[in-house]
């Protein structure tokens, strides 16, 4: 006899409304953009012929928002864990640039000087040790069956470099971790057999970078 297979979806949320260009991190009021929920009804629409059968997110404004058209393809409510949570960091709130931003005050450099914990924010072993608490969690309730964890870039890559045994301190412009995008592990029985990526969204990721550009 087989053993089930699980899959884990983690799952970055869509594009978010912030036209001043601040970094939000745990700050709450920063919803989705109308192209974020575009995103969010598109994923809706691809996992539709998966096995949902638990829609979990992040507090955050945008990961409900995100994990909500998902939820009701498969008439589930959106359930909250609080391990998916974005990271924590010392600029949120802040613009994050040189010359007009964060970095341009000596007050802050003290908080860059360790790239790899970081000194500026979460250690990245704190933020894989939750995620991975979330997913194991979530694998093991919804045994058999697919669930969908959404979250935010950097848990989801941070946990997924922890998953395959590499280095946690990276280049952030290196992450596979688009908007909207997925990271699903698949188990079979209790053994992590894949990890596979994709965009559904795809489509609409040059409308975002087009605005962020502008």
């Amino acid at each position: 006899m087989s053993s089930p297979v699980t899959v884990v979806h983690l799952m970055r949320h869509g594009e978010v409304h912030n036209p001043e260009g601040i970094l939000y991190g745990r700050l709450p009021g920063y919803r989705l953009s109308e192209l974020g929920r575009e995103m969010a009804e598109t994923v809706s629409r691809f996992l539709a012929v998966h096995d949902v059968v638990r829609v979990v997110a992040s507090p955050l404004e945008r990961a409900q928002e995100t994990a909500g058209p998902i939820a009701a393809t498969f008439d589930l409510p959106v359930e909250t864990d609080e391990r998916l949570i974005e990271a924590g960091n010392y600029f949120e709130g802040k613009t994050f640039g040189v010359g007009d931003g964060a970095l341009s005050k000596p007050s802050v450099w003290p908080h860059l000087l360790n790239p790899f914990t970081p000194s500026w924010g979460e250690p990245y072993e704190q933020i894989a040790a939750r995620m991975l608490g979330a997913i194991a969690d979530a694998r093991v309730a919804a045994y058999g069956h697919d669930v969908v964890l959404v979250s935010h870039q950097l848990p989801v890559w941070t946990v997924r470099n922890k998953i395959e045994g590499k280095r946690l301190w990276h280049d952030p412009r290196k992450r596979e971790c688009s908007l909207a995008s997925l990271t699903s592990l698949t188990y079979t029985g209790d053994d992590l057999t894949s990890i596979t990526y994709t965009e559904p969204a795809a489509g609409l990721l040059a409308r975002a970078a087009k605005k962020a550009g502008a």
